[in-house]
């Protein structure tokens, strides 16, 4: 506890009632977030003269400041407990992980015939979402079925105002072409809404509208149709039956897990309207010493739950601590009652030991990746002489086709793997076209010098991919900064340029490990996954830019008067094809205008 906070004295000053406390640093930085049934009593616990253990101790000490939120009862701040973990992660709590954010199914609502597509991120942009989902393969799954089953659009906007003719989609029956008008706009709402429908579990509401196709399409004698519908119809109800929840609950969720030697796995499956909607393993961060499953177990809950909506039936390896304030918390979240089950027979105790069994391999193959990975970092840093295995390295790779859209990339290790949620891509613009050595250069530059003006964490080693030539431009960008200090190194290939024979440059030194050295294999993951990241960006960039539209790069004009002009000359094909004096016929285009988009037009050659 510093000087400056009186924790004893803070704690007569609360109420005694419930509610939320956090202790922060002297930076600020919130250390610790609890749940209190009573406030003072609670926060009047950690000053008093007993002992507390090492690590309450050094979290005490660190103390510099607390703040306390008042709930109505315990169970709303359990919930709120669980919320601010999630949104401060501080340091003295089990933390539940997760690099990446959860994956969703997004309907654009803002368009005449909406897009559904895959969807992750910030969920502030218009429309509906549905999920989240346990994994990217699990939401691809669903939206397969969807295209297949209703033909909803897939393609981003700028592709759909501007196509002319159907896409390959349409062809092989994954789109009904509202593009070019093939499906009126109500039958798409319909479709839309079916598709809501099939998202929300209401199978049976599905079957019962591709039946009601399928009588129309016989009685207006398009038996082509009414066949692809009545496979649709019996394809719909295998799936039903194959993943259908035996004797199970309306929705249910089941969480196992499995704690040994201070690490932790939890898997959890999800089953919606008897179905089996995809699992996910998630591995807690910050365990400490002689936590209970129990207790893991609560934390893990509680995170979980705070960003979605739980189900109304909840299968447990282990019990929960205060298995009833859970229970209403849940329902609180829910706004109807969920049930928490962990003494299972039959079915569900087999499905909670499948579980199990998942969570423990699962455990098993990351322990064994970390530990080839930390095995690499130590042999890496005998190689290159490092006095100590690197906490941080940061791998760079350029890629580009005949040097247009170059992107840079840099990928992050440490000694848990790849930490992906600190990887970049970096447009690289303003340098001659093919000059690898520019761009290195201006990736390094904006990298770093950002970190410096921010602050943020700087490597122990940088690999830059390349021979001496990339190492030097390297090594000139780290001096002009300040950053000498840090060890640098280029992969370059061998002569036989085969994965495992690539030359480590050091300096003025080349070090070949050879195919069997354990710092070869941390070299080539991650040299290779720096490689993809790179490719990965150079694509998207060039996706990019052949799905914009040559009216995008036009003064003048915005989305308003492009889908003015779209719409009144059909098409790009058509709007290419007009003069000035018949563009001036489409409201809000004046002369100078018009004869600058011809202009435009003429030069981008459609």
């Amino acid at each position: 506890m510093t000087a400056a906070f009186d924790g004893a004295a803070f704690a007569r000053s609360l109420n005694t009632g419930p509610g939320v406390y956090l202790m922060k640093d002297d930076e600020g930085r919130v250390l610790y977030v609890g749940k209190a049934r009573n406030l003072r009593r609670r926060v009047a616990s950690y000053f008093d003269r007993r002992d507390k253990g090492s690590r309450i101790n050094l979290m005490i000490a660190r103390t510099a400041a607390m703040e306390v939120s008042l709930t109505r009862t315990e169970a709303e701040a359990l919930l709120l407990e669980n919320e601010w973990i999630k949104a401060f992660r501080p340091r003295f709590n089990i933390n539940l992980r997760d690099d990446k954010s959860y994956p969703w199914i997004r309907l654009d609502t803002s368009h005449d015939f909406p897009r559904i597509a895959f969807y992750r991120g910030s969920r502030k942009a218009p429309g509906e979402y549905f999920g989240p989902y346990s994994s990217a393969g699990a939401v691809r799954e669903s939206l397969s079925e969807i295209y297949r089953l209703f033909g909803l659009r897939q393609c981003r906007d700028s592709v759909f105002a501007n196509r002319t003719r159907p896409c390959l989609q349409y062809q092989i029956g994954r789109c009904s072409a509202p593009c070019v008008g093939y499906i009126a706009a109500e039958d798409y709402a319909r479709d839309v809404e079916a598709a809501r429908r099939l998202l929300k579990g209401e199978d049976t509401a599905v079957i019962e509208y591709l039946a009601e196709r399928m009588q129309s399409a016989s009685e207006a004698l398009d038996f082509e149709k009414a066949a692809r519908l009545r496979d649709h119809i019996q394809s719909l109800q295998r799936v039903r039956s194959s993943q259908f929840v035996a004797g199970g609950s309306e929705s249910l969720d089941v969480i196992a897990l499995y704690l040994r030697a201070g690490k932790a796995a939890v898997q959890v499956v999800e089953f919606r309207q008897g179905r089996n909607v995809g699992g996910r393993c998630f591995f807690p961060g910050n365990l400490h010493d002689g936590l209970t499953e129990s207790e893991v177990m609560a934390a893990f809950v509680g995170q979980y739950y705070a960003e979605r909506i739980p189900p109304t039936e909840i299968l447990l390896s282990h019990a929960l601590a205060e298995p009833t304030l859970w229970s209403e918390a849940l329902g609180r979240k829910r706004g109807a009652r969920v049930a928490l089950r962990w003494r299972l027979r039959g079915q569900r105790a087999q499905w909670v030991r499948l579980a199990t069994t998942n969570a423990e391999d699962a455990l098993r193959r990351r322990q064994a990746e970390r530990d080839q990975v930390g095995r690499g970092l130590q042999a890496l840093a005998e190689l290159i002489d490092l006095d100590q295995p690197p906490r941080r390295i940061e791998c760079f790779d350029i890629s580009h086709i005949s040097g247009t859209e170059t992107v840079g990339a840099c990928v992050v290790f440490g000694a848990e793997g790849a930490m992906k949620k600190h990887y970049r891509h970096y447009n690289i613009t303003g340098i001659e076209p093919g000059d690898d050595y520019a761009a290195m250069e201006q990736a390094l530059t904006r990298r770093y010098r950002r970190a410096l003006e921010q602050e943020e964490n700087l490597p122990d080693l940088i690999l830059v991919d390349g021979g001496a030539g990339q190492l030097g431009r390297a090594q000139q960008v780290l001096d002009d900064l300040g950053l000498d200090a840090i060890r640098l190194v280029g992969v370059a290939k061998g002569a036989a340029r085969k994965a495992g024979y690539e030359r480590l440059v050091v300096g003025s030194r080349e070090v070949v490990p050879g195919p069997h050295h354990p710092a070869s294999h941390l070299v080539q993951q991650i040299r290779d996954e720096a490689h993809r990241f790179a490719i990965t960006g150079h694509r998207r960039r060039r996706q990019k830019r052949a799905q914009a539209s040559p009216l995008e790069a036009i003064p003048g004009v915005g989305p308003a008067r492009r889908q003015k002009l779209l719409s009144h000359f059909g098409g790009l094909q058509g709007l290419s094809k007009a003069g000035a004096d018949d563009l001036m016929k489409v409201p809000g285009i004046h002369r100078a205008l018009a004869e600058r988009i011809v202009e435009h037009l003429q030069n981008a050659s459609i």
